[in-house]
């Protein structure tokens, strides 16, 4: 098994979370499984002569060979209300430090929108070969109101292909370890997260999806606008023994909690589209 977080994500693989909801290890594939999934993954998309890194279809996933699944999450962004993939209230049972309980609660809602100056300028390099169909943000507290989370959607232009090459690319290089390449949250007036901007960011994780056009990432911080002078990446604030501050407050599990869980959701609402008959 490879270091690192998990950015490389298959609405077929687990979820990171036991039949109970509580948190276990996130497996890694090892590199030739990895390599494996891939060209099957290319190979059922039924693009002829191979896949093209980076490559876009305009309008294509339809096609013969393409997972409906995929082609349904393009258009969620319209056709999914928000309550469903963002809920007002989300439970997150086992979801903090030790397998404590969790409950966060949406205190803001962005418009739908573009990706332009949605990201910083290097975190929007690296995604810009899987495109921007639309990105929707919410903002949520947690039931002491200490801390505040960004959870973002970005909903691609890419086919499975690019989406894989993306995800590779990120488990390669570690990109989703780079506090040079962390999210940025969306605060609202008037709401607990009013302070939360680009210096109050204190830990954050991201998960490129190889079997939907999505991003799904999730960044937080304290509710009280503190400056963070060293953020850390979830998976490593999660880790036991862990000393920092956002480890110490348990940043990094609300960040991979809230995130896991809607992801989870539009997982099912995927799941959901594809079962129904045609």
């Amino acid at each position: 098994m490879t270091p690192g977080g998990r950015p490389l994500v298959s609405f077929g693989e687990p979820e990171g979370y036991g039949e109970s909801a509580r948190p276990r290890p996130l497996g890694r594939r090892g590199r030739a499984q990895a390599v494996a999934a891939a060209a099957c993954l290319v190979l059922g998309t039924g693009l002829i002569g191979g896949a093209v890194t980076g490559s876009r279809l305009a309008g294509g996933f339809d096609a013969p060979g393409v997972p409906h699944g995929f082609a349904a999450v393009r258009t969620m962004w319209h056709s999914v209300p928000v309550d469903q993939l963002f809920p007002p209230t989300v439970q997150g049972e086992g979801a903090g430090p030790g397998g404590a309980d969790r409950t966060w609660t949406r205190i803001a809602v962005a418009s739908d929108s573009g990706c332009s100056g949605a990201f910083d300028a290097l975190l929007r390099k690296v995604l810009a070969p899987v495109g921007c169909e639309r990105l929707l943000r919410a903002t949520y507290t947690d039931a002491t109101q200490s801390h505040v989370t960004t959870v973002g959607l970005l909903f691609t232009e890419a086919d499975a292909a690019a989406m894989t090459s993306l995800a590779r690319r990120f488990d390669d290089e570690r990109l989703d370890r780079r506090t040079d390449l962390m999210p940025l949250p969306y605060a609202a007036k008037g709401t607990a997260a009013a302070g939360f901007g680009a210096g109050q960011r204190a830990a954050w994780a991201i998960s490129v999806l190889t079997d939907a056009p999505a991003v799904v990432y999730a960044v937080t911080g304290w509710a009280d606008g503190r400056t963070v002078g060293t953020p850390q990446p979830a998976e490593d604030a999660m880790e036991s023994g862990a000393t920092t501050a956002p480890a110490q407050a348990g940043l990094g599990h609300e960040a991979r909690g809230l995130a896991d869980r809607v992801e989870r959701g539009l997982r099912k609402k995927a799941d959901s589209v594809t079962e129904q008959p045609s």
